[in-house]
């Protein structure tokens, strides 16, 4: 399998980095467009072509699962208006499908992340997924400490609750999982992997390792 990438695909967002401006942007949306989103269009395209073979909900289209370079500033103290990365949502309903059992896939110019798992539940989701690991934490434990999971994650990863309902209180002592707000599992890789042709392998296998666990996230979302 080919390398989809030049090192002006990293060259493009280190330059961005220091020249985030529209003005810029104009000048460099040419070589945007060549260097930067159509190969990650390409990539993207290939990578749910391998990936819809283990799971066939993935099979969608590219557009429907790559985010726009433009920046949502309504919001943010930084009104920069480009993003130093292109990224993807690749699940069953594309980017919108932020809880789905599917995964994140970011590029920038230092390396590639993938990210799988539990992003933003809300409330009545997160009660679901602390009473569904209190009633099962042999199998939770057991999916901690598989082989797998732990060589391509390590552990589970997200931002914790400083108060815990009462009703959950007694299972973290056992569980400290039971605080968590996010369940994610994460890997990075540094920038070589941009321009090795096993990248879409090494994302293929990082979704394989993160099958099981995705699955229990997911059933326990659904409590």
């Amino acid at each position: 399998m080919k390398a989809f990438f030049t090192k002006d695909f990293a060259q493009f967002f280190k330059e961005l980095e220091k020249n985030n401006s529209k003005v810029w942007f104009d000048a460099n949306r040419q070589r945007y467009e060549e260097q930067v989103k159509l190969p990650f269009y390409h990539f993207i395209e290939a990578l749910i072509d391998e990936v819809s073979i283990v799971d066939k909900d993935l099979l969608i289209d590219p557009k429907s699962a790559i985010f726009r370079i433009h920046k949502d500033v309504r919001f943010s103290k930084d009104k920069t208006p480009y993003k130093t990365h292109c990224s993807a949502l690749i699940a069953k309903n594309g980017r919108k499908d932020m809880n789905g059992p599917g995964f994140y896939l970011e590029l920038t110019a230092t390396g590639a992340a993938f990210y799988s798992g539990l992003y933003q539940p809300d409330a009545k989701m997160l009660k679901s997924i602390r009473t569904y690991i209190m009633d099962h934490p042999n199998e939770f434990n057991t999916l901690l400490k598989d082989k797998s999971f732990k060589k391509s994650f390590g552990t589970l990863m997200g931002e914790k609750s400083k108060v815990l309902a009462k009703e959950f209180k007694e299972a973290a002592i056992e569980q400290p999982f039971m605080y968590n707000k996010q369940f994610l599992m994460i890997k990075k890789w540094e920038k070589e992997i941009l321009s090795d042709k096993k990248l879409i392998q090494e994302i293929k296998t990082c979704f394989e390792h993160a099958r099981a666990m995705r699955a229990f996230l997911y059933e326990a979302s659904i409590y």
